[in-house]
């Protein structure tokens, strides 16, 4: 019970960071970005490049991915979405165009070289990220063996959304986020630049689930179609907490993860993850707005 409780964690831990990007985006910003998933996929990637160009293992790539990823979901917002704010359903529908044109890029790349470059290694768009030998292995705590690699993820999530949080309820840019979030209206007519505050808002989004992406590259194939189903699991996460909740995010992706692994242990996988879809369908019946929200006046 021990060991399927952490690994729900660990499962867990990867669900917060890319519904983390998802809170504040959706949130502050009130759009569907279907190409989310793709920011898990390029950090992923970014690890696998940095391996094979810079010789960088896994953990120097992390800063690396949150960099690229920021970078790439900041281009996405100046070119795309800040064209079409307040028409959810283009927005849906152009993000959705973006994550299949990233995929396709990446399959075209890797399938056959890298920017027309033969390189040893990348001859199949499926890639693998070694995890380093200091996290191989098993720790012993409480009495109980744990995988070095999982508690090193748990730990690394931890510490990004203590950071997020700091930035959310600390800093000059989160207090206009949480402005915009409450109402986007009134924090323009307070002077909140509020364009600038949602491009910083989307980059930061991408670069969590960018971080997401490489860590995941230590326990599952690297492949150009990894983070189409994470978006769907991130809006779950999101919908259960309740829309712009950090406290929402943190516990709805606990939840979540860890009824997944208790009825998976049980069953199996598939009955695991209908579970979680009649969880979520319960919550938007009884509570529409999420299990934490903002208190209305």
């Amino acid at each position: 019970m021990v060991d399927i409780l952490f690994i729900g964690l660990s499962l867990s831990s990867i669900l917060l960071l890319v519904a983390l990007g998802l809170a504040v985006t959706y949130g502050a910003m009130g759009i569907i970005n279907m190409a989310h998933g793709e920011m898990v996929m390029i950090g992923a990637y970014t690890a696998v490049m940095a391996k094979i160009w810079l010789g960088l293992g896994l953990i120097a790539a992390i800063p690396l991915a949150f960099i690229v990823t920021a970078l790439a979901g900041l281009a996405i917002e100046r070119l795309v979405v800040r064209r079409l704010y307040g028409r959810l359903l283009d927005t849906l529908l152009a993000t959705w165009g973006i994550a299949i044109l990233l995929q396709q890029a990446i399959r075209l790349e890797f399938g056959l070289s890298f920017f027309g470059i033969h390189v040893e290694g990348l001859g199949s768009g499926l890639q693998n990220v070694p995890v380093p030998a200091a996290l191989q292995g098993t720790l012993r705590l409480f009495g109980h063996d744990f995988n070095a690699y999982r508690i090193f993820i748990v730990a690394m999530t931890a510490a990004l959304a203590l950071a997020t949080w700091v930035v959310m309820y600390r800093t000059a840019l989160g207090m206009k986020v949480r402005a915009i979030i409450r109402n986007p209206e009134m924090a323009a007519a307070c002077g909140i630049d509020v364009k600038r505050t949602n491009a910083l808002t989307f980059a930061l989004g991408s670069g969590l689930a960018g971080v997401a992406g490489v860590l995941m590259a230590g326990f599952k194939t690297v492949a150009p179609d990894m983070g189409a189903t994470l978006v769907v699991d991130g809006f779950m996460v999101v919908v259960t907490g309740g829309v712009g909740s950090l406290l929402g995010t943190v516990a709805a992706s606990g939840l979540l993860g860890e009824f997944n692994a208790l009825v998976a242990m049980v069953s199996n996988d598939i009955i695991g993850r209908a579970a979680v879809f009649a969880v979520v369908i319960g919550v938007i019946l009884l509570k529409p707005a999420g299990l934490f929200t903002f208190k209305g006046r």
